[in-house]
This record gives C-alpha cells, sequence and structure tokens, in this order.
C-alpha cells in the first residue's frame, strides 16, 4: 500500500476532488423511507456507497451517527469501511478524536492501526488538547500509510472565537497549520492534513505554504460553492478535497439524482 497523500493524488487525478459525507441523520432515514435503528442504518449507507463508490474519490462517514446506535451501529461502520475499500475510494473516518498519552494511543491503534476493523484510509482529529498531543496518531498514520486531518478553521461559526485567537506568535490557526506542515517535512510522507472549512467569506489563515491535503467541509447545504473555492484557497486550490453531504445523499434513495447531483460538482469544479 502506498502512502496516504499518494493514493489520494491517484484517485482525485481519476474522479475529481469530491467527498461525499455519509450523514445518516434520523431526518434522512426517514425521508428515504428507512427504520430509525442500525437496520436502516446500514441500508441507507452501503445504497449511497453501492451508488457512487465508482464516482467519487472519497467518503467521510460520520462517527457519531453509527455510535448512536451503539454496538450494532458500530457494527454498521466497520462494515461500511470495508464496503467503500472495495470500490477504489478513499475512506475518511469523522470522529474528530484527540486525547492525551495512553488514551490518545488507543485512538490511534483503533483508527489508524492495521487490522483494527474501524481503521479507514484516514481520520479527523481534535488538536485543542494541544498540537503534540497527537503524536501517536501522527505516529501510526506515518507507519500505516494513512492520514489524518487535524482541525485548524472549522466550518461552524462559532469555531472563530477559539481558531482566530492571537498568542504573541500569531493565531490559533495559522500554529497549527504551520505545525502540520512542519511535521510533513520532517516525515516526508505528508500524512497531517487540515480541516479548513469552505464556509467563510475570509479563511483567517495562510495556506500558501502548506503541504498536505485539506478537507473543505460546508459545501452544498451549509453555504459553501465549489465556485468559491479558487478564491478562498489560491494557489492551494489543488490540495483541497471538498465534502459534500446533503448536497448530495438528499437527493436520494435514488442513485441516479444521487450521481446526478455529484456530476454537477465536478463540473462546477471543472472536471
Amino acid at each position: 500500500m502506498s502512502g496516504y497523500w499518494r493514493r489520494l493524488q491517484d484517485v482525485t487525478a481519476e474522479r475529481g476532488p469530491i467527498c461525499v459525507g455519509i450523514d445518516p441523520h434520523p431526518a434522512l432515514l426517514q425521508a428515504w423511507g428507512l427504520s430509525t435503528d442500525a437496520s436502516g442504518l446500514e441500508q441507507f449507507s452501503r445504497q449511497v456507497i453501492e451508488a457512487l463508490g465508482d464516482q467519487v474519490a472519497a467518503f467521510k462517514p460520520q462517527a457519531a451517527f453509527f455510535e448512536a446506535y451503539g454496538s450494532a451501529g458500530v457494527a454498521v461502520l466497520e462494515r461500511v469501511i470495508a464496503d467503500i475499500a472495495g470500490t477504489g475510494a478513499l475512506s475518511i473516518i469523522d470522529a474528530k478524536r484527540g486525547d492525551i498519552g495512553s488514551t490518545m494511543e488507543a485512538y490511534a491503534d483503533a483508527y489508524l492501526a492495521d487490522g483494527s476493523p474501524l481503521a479507514g484510509d484516514a481520520v479527523t482529529l481534535s488538536p485543542y488538547l494541544g498540537f503534540g498531543s497527537l503524536a501517536p496518531a501522527f505516529a501510526r498514520a506515518q507507519q500505516y500509510e494513512r492520514g489524518v486531518y487535524v482541525l485548524a478553521r472549522t466550518s461552524n461559526p462559532e469555531g472563530g472565537g477559539i481558531q482566530l485567537a492571537l498568542t504573541e506568535d500569531g493565531s490559533v490557526v495559522q500554529s497549527i497549520i504551520d505545525a502540520a506542515a512542519e511535521a510533513n517535512r520532517s516525515s516526508r510522507v505528508r500524512a497531517i492534513g487540515v480541516v479548513v472549512g469552505g464556509t467563510h467569506e475570509s479563511l483567517g489563515c495562510d495556506l500558501s505554504d502548506f503541504n498536505g491535503s485539506i478537507l473543505v467541509p460546508g459545501i452544498g447545504f451549509q453555504g459553501g460553492r465549489i465556485s468559491d473555492l479558487p478564491a478562498l484557497f489560491g494557489d492551494a486550490t489543488d490540495q483541497v478535497l471538498a465534502v459534500v453531504g446533503r448536497g448530495v445523499i438528499g437527493a436520494g434513495p435514488d442513485a441516479g439524482a444521487m450521481r446526478a447531483k455529484v456530476s454537477e460538482l465536478l463540473a462546477e469544479a471543472g472536471r
């Protein structure tokens, strides 16, 4: 298996820079005519993958919607990760984990180590217990040729109060981006990406020297637009993987309608 950055480059070159969020809200399950239990969760998620698995570069299952159904839901997530692997798309597990010491080691093993049924191609992480606290996950990502995405400038408006706060060395968000870039330079494998939302008029951070993948949520339902990304991200636009959730899966359960939504987004991205 080649490193995450190389696999991502290959699949986006072939399919374009779209990642579909698998966010099985109870309301969506009901709209699809499915039960709001682990069975409906599984039908929903696997139908999305079956419909789009050969069309999109990646899927981003939101772990919370699976965890809400207890052990049965987590078992569904394991099967969903396996399904995604069979399509040639990448899986980014949106778990937003972050802790210290042995707890972070355990999270890293769960989501990044070979042999774990919860290990996808990448996982999202929260750095707000300190960027250095995520070191076990960085080490596992490098060891097992997987990736991580560190929350930097998130799509929700409430995040700005912390992320744009100033320290003696600049903003919090800039310190995260710069630390991720330095870790990528040191390892030379570019396993560390950042999450930067596409819903802002201005990002409030400088990505010109960033050297990894940029996961961009907020496209579609939250108001972000593919056409705005070049102005927002400038020279870093080629590193962007745009996440669309309800803007695509809301068109289901009709597979053709979901594929048509993805085609529209790809056309907007110039593909």
